[in-house]
């Protein structure tokens, strides 16, 4: 095989689910092929391609690598593309992990404790 539809391959990859997620991605325009954008399922990719799409609330950049007949195990599929997805975000720290410990029944917290927590809840402050 040179080349394969993108849905094909995106559902052969276990990138998605479906393959109907994947034509839907693709009919979406959510999907770009050497910096192409993609409006069809049907558009085709062949060894070598970069594709980078948006799914999930994150850029994926994918390199073709190769085919398959049909979809097989993860571990088959990781074979047919190379991830040059950026690194992920770091998270943002939780409310609760930004809270002041205080100790129980210590009183009403003074104008010093809610500067401290001001500057904790507004960073770069």
């Amino acid at each position: 095989m040179e080349r394969q539809r993108i849905d094909r391959w995106l559902w052969h990859a276990r990138i998605m689910k479906t393959r109907s997620q994947a034509a839907d991605l693709a009919a979406g325009g959510h999907i770009r092929v050497n910096r192409d954008k993609v409006r069809k399922a049907s558009h085709t990719v062949k060894v070598g391609d970069v594709i980078t799409l948006y799914w999930g609330g994150r850029v994926r950049v994918l390199e073709v690598a190769g085919f398959s007949a049909k979809r097989g195990p993860a571990v088959e599929a990781e074979t047919l593309y190379a991830d040059r997805s950026p690194p992920k975000a770091p998270a943002t720290p939780t409310r609760e992990a930004t809270r002041i410990a205080r100790v129980p029944g210590s009183g009403r917290p003074t104008k010093k404790d809610r500067r401290a927590t001001d500057r904790l809840r507004r960073p770069g402050s």
